[in-house]
């Protein structure tokens, strides 16, 4: 691996190459694709629950099919939060290999930032949002959010990627922050996708329970008020962190106060349907591809299988 440093100032990136992974998959009929894989380094700057200014580098995971057409259209995939904090810094470099993979296969230049306080990037919790008892959730996911643009800023300066199609797509605390970006309305990007988005939620302490869900759903309210970018909400009968009801209620106080979305409620799967992202992609790839091609990507063709 080898980093090139562009510029010395924050606003580019560190990059940094991996090189390519021959995986032999068909893109749009095309054998002997190749999926690239580079490791990236960006500067953000985020304010903390406390209101505290944190600037580091993060480390983003950034795919692409070599054969794919260019400029590529962009695809920022947010991750989900470990509630301890051995297992935020266990992370490691975030990837979602499997999910990426199928994305790039559709056209999209994927990157997956680990964000601040997660493995390879560390740092401060800048994504903590309090006690359960005194749960103060934007900031938390303003942070995620404020990362996930910058990220998207940066890929935006590349020559090889569309400035103005983008998609951006979240599980989990990454899910919420799918829908906080949405709020704000940035240009270029035509739609949002939230998996299994909530938060205050422990399903070995407090099984579909999530700590203050009547302030998750003040907060969905607060972003429906201005959100006008198509969102796709996906959820299962039995989440154990959130439940099958709590999410429909975040869903429809949202789009009540004016926000744009679908909502889908999958049957229950496996002991817990919260992890249906990763665990089962062939549950909702197809659902995903319709919402895409409804929302600026009609020409997107389902991926071949693999030979």
């Amino acid at each position: 691996m080898y980093c090139l440093n562009l510029r010395a100032d924050i606003f580019l990136p560190r990059w940094c190459f991996v090189g390519a992974v021959v995986l032999g998959l068909p893109w749009s009929g095309l054998a002997h694709a190749k999926l690239v894989e580079e490791v990236i380094k960006v500067p953000v700057k985020v304010a903390n629950n406390y209101g505290k200014e944190v600037a580091q580098d993060i480390v983003v995971t950034v795919f692409y099919e070599d054969t794919a057409p260019r400029p590529y259209p962009l695809l920022i995939l947010g991750h989900g939060r470990d509630g301890e904090a051995a297992g935020r810094a266990a992370m490691g470099r975030a990837k979602y290999s499997v999910n990426s993979r199928w994305f790039t296969r559709l056209g999209f230049m994927v990157a997956v930032p680990t964000r601040i306080g997660y493995g390879e990037s560390g740092g401060e919790d800048v994504e903590d949002t309090g006690d359960c008892n005194r749960k103060n959730y934007p900031p938390g996911y303003a942070a995620a959010a404020e990362q996930t643009l910058k990220v998207l800023d940066t890929l935006r300066q590349r020559p090889d990627t569309a400035r103005d199609r983008s998609i951006i797509v979240g599980q989990s605390f990454g899910g919420v922050a799918a829908i906080t970006v949405a709020a704000q309305n940035p240009s270029g990007i035509q739609a949002t996708i939230n998996f299994a988005g909530g938060g205050g939620g422990n399903p070995k302490t407090k099984p579909q329970d999530p700590c203050a869900a009547p302030l998750i759903k003040s907060m969905f309210a607060g972003y429906g008020k201005t959100a006008r970018i198509p969102t796709l909400w996906v959820y299962t009968e039995n989440d154990m962190y959130f439940g099958p009801k709590l999410p429909r209620e975040w869903f429809d106080a949202f789009k009540a106060a004016g926000g744009v979305g679908e909502h889908i409620l999958y049957p229950a799967h496996g002991d817990d349907g919260h992890g249906l992202f990763t665990r089962a992609p062939e549950v909702w790839q197809a659902r995903v591809l319709e919402f895409l091609r409804a929302n600026g990507y009609p020409d997107l063709k389902a991926p071949e299988s693999k030979r």
